[in-house]
């Protein structure tokens, strides 16, 4: 062994300590160095942020700006390419390989970690891998629902009398107004307070088929004697409640390749089309046939309408808003089976028409104007000969109160089909509409949105039936008291407040004075809450909705009505909702 070799392994373990501080040291630098470089990024973002805010303020010049941002880039005059070591640092001007190898560790384990975050959320948010691990056609589908739960409670007037009004919906399902009486459905409430708890339950599904082609149904509860209520009456000794399909349809909707949507087309029960109101349809009213809106705009693409965006009317309970086209001319046409008869062609149909107009005002404020004309085909009474039942299909297969109802069957002596066993001399054992129905209609809406998110929405609807004919009743209903024209109805309604209630703390005000007269409007299908249901009655309605959190809201109402032409009918009506949606 040579004298080098043996004084090299004699100075190993002199070596090795140091080497060791050594290593130590740099360590300590390698972290230094990375927490002055995120000062110095952290210093570099402020600045360039506090340059952005003057310039946003006004307080300095864009183009001064710049050229502060280039002078701070560059090195300041004077100042040495190297400073000197501060006390408690290592000036290296070599770092050994196996630092090089640390640093680069880390530094991919930090990226990797930040990169797989990143990528974890937006694996989230866009659903990697979803379509490819469900089937095509689940990614064409969307489920809504929504569910409420009321209090109600209607409240009668101390100055109504006791058996005033038949109700002829319970006679014609007796077959006449004696038998009505011993079932103890002759008449209908006009005295008796009554308190009930009531559920509402709807889900539905929309499919998109192909470009602009969808179909849609739901599920809802509902019961067998209103199409126009799908209320639930809780109470009924435990037994299972009522589902029916409240929409089934087919809808397509043509859009240009300019995003003009001219035309949509649908077809079996849907929802409102038209622009309306509560007096005119109630809310949960769907009708059965085929319509058609036609759209032809102007100004599409400037930016208030392109920004603009349909909302649910959530809190604008009862209002039907029609097209959401803005700044457009819009027609509406329909036609609905009511009643299919069998042996016979008279079915009962609707034919709708509406043309109308969406404005924009203001590039937030909307405007819409709207004029239909609603005419029932073969809904009026037509009176039965001795031991005949030819018309029997012209009574009505739903009505609430209000209407002008006549005798299709009378209990003249000698009438078989209604006897006295039926109903008392003289009376009738089934009824009908006195009148034909055929109904203009003009409503306008003023959404002023200038306070926005507060708006203050005015409606006026106006209808009047021409369908009255006092001469053509008293020839064939000679012995029909109160034979005169009573076709006029309207209500004004103002709704303030948030557009839609769809967060904690929104909410919305409603007030609204009605008028609608015997025969203005078909009973059967104006809103239920409003004088319990049907026409022949005037008053208030004021409300408010608040949301309870997302998609959860309280809906109050209270109604002061009364008859118009009648016995006194005075009917104080509130109502309280929780409803959640989807």
């Amino acid at each position: 062994m040579t004298k080098k070799t043996l004084a090299a392994l004699l100075a190993i373990p002199l070596i090795a300590p140091a080497y060791a501080d050594e290593k130590a040291d740099l360590l300590k630098l390698k972290e230094e160095i990375a927490q002055e470089r995120a000062e110095l990024t952290d210093l570099k973002n402020t600045t360039v942020n506090l340059i952005d805010v003057f310039v946003q303020q006004g307080l300095l010049d864009k183009s001064k700006a710049e050229t502060l941002l280039k002078a701070a880039k560059q090195p300041a005059a004077g100042q040495p390419a190297e400073t000197a070591n501060k006390p408690g640092r290592i000036r290296v001007t070599h770092v050994p390989e196996f630092v090089k190898e640390e640093i680069r560790q880390q530094v991919t384990a930090d990226l990797q970690d930040k990169v797989t975050a990143q990528v974890k959320a937006d694996a989230k948010k866009e659903q990697w891998g979803v379509p490819a691990a469900l089937p095509a056609w689940l990614d064409r589908i969307k489920i809504t629902g929504d569910a409420r739960v009321r209090l109600h409670n209607d409240g009668f007037g101390n100055s109504n009398t006791k058996q005033s009004y038949l109700d002829y919906a319970a006679i014609n399902r007796d077959k006449g107004q004696k038998t009505a009486f011993q079932n103890n459905e002759q008449y209908l409430n006009t005295t008796t307070d009554r308190f009930s708890f009531r559920e509402r339950f709807r889900i539905g599904m929309e499919a998109k088929v192909s470009d602009g082609l969808k179909i849609a149904s739901r599920l809802s509860t509902t019961n067998q004697f209103s199409p126009v209520s799908p209320n639930q009456v809780l109470g009924n000794t435990g037994q299972s409640f009522q589902v029916a399909f409240d929409r089934a349809f087919i809808e397509y909707d043509f859009t240009d390749h300019q995003h003009n949507d001219w035309l949509s087309l649908y077809a079996g029960r849907f929802a409102n089309p038209w622009l309306s109101t509560e007096m005119q349809f109630a809310p949960e009213l769907g009708f059965d046939g085929f319509a058609g809106s036609f759209r032809w705009h102007s100004n599409k693409h400037s930016a208030a309408v392109s920004q603009y965006h349909t909302v649910e009317p959530s809190s604008r309970f009862g209002l039907h808003m029609g097209p959401h086209s803005p700044d457009s001319v819009f027609l509406t046409m329909g036609v609905f089976p009511i009643q299919e008869v069998n042996f016979s062609t008279n079915d009962k149909w609707l034919f709708g028409g509406q043309l109308g107009v969406d404005w924009l005002v203001h590039d937030s404020s909307r405007l819409k104007l709207a004029a239909a004309f609603y005419d029932y085909e073969n809904v009026r009474a037509q009176a039965n000969g001795n031991d005949s039942f030819k018309y029997d299909w012209t009574a009505p297969q739903f009505i609430q109160k209000g209407n002008s109802m006549v005798p299709i069957n009378v209990n003249n002596g000698i009438n078989s089909r209604c006897t006295t066993d039926q109903s008392l001399l003289g009376q009738g054992c089934l009824y009908g509409l006195a009148s034909d129905f055929k109904i203009f209609n003009a409503t306008a809406m003023f959404d002023y949105a200038d306070f926005a998110p507060i708006h203050a929405l005015l409606s006026v609807d106006f209808a009047k039936n021409l369908g009255y004919d006092a001469a053509r009743i008293s020839r064939e209903f000679p012995d029909f008291v109160g034979n005169r024209d009573r076709t006029n109805a309207y209500q004004v309604r103002l709704d303030l407040g948030n557009e839609e209630v769809r967060y904690l703390n929104n909410w919305s005000a409603i007030v609204a004075y009605r008028y609608v007269e015997r025969d203005a409007v078909l009973d059967a299908f104006t809103d239920t809450i409003f004088h319990q249901g049907g026409t022949d009655t005037k008053g208030w309605m004021i409300g408010g909705s608040y949301g309870i959190a997302k998609n959860a809201w309280l809906l109050l109402r209270w109604y002061s009505t009364q008859s118009i032409d009648g016995p006194t009918l005075d009917i104080d009506t509130a109502t309280l909702d929780f409803n959640v949606r989807l």
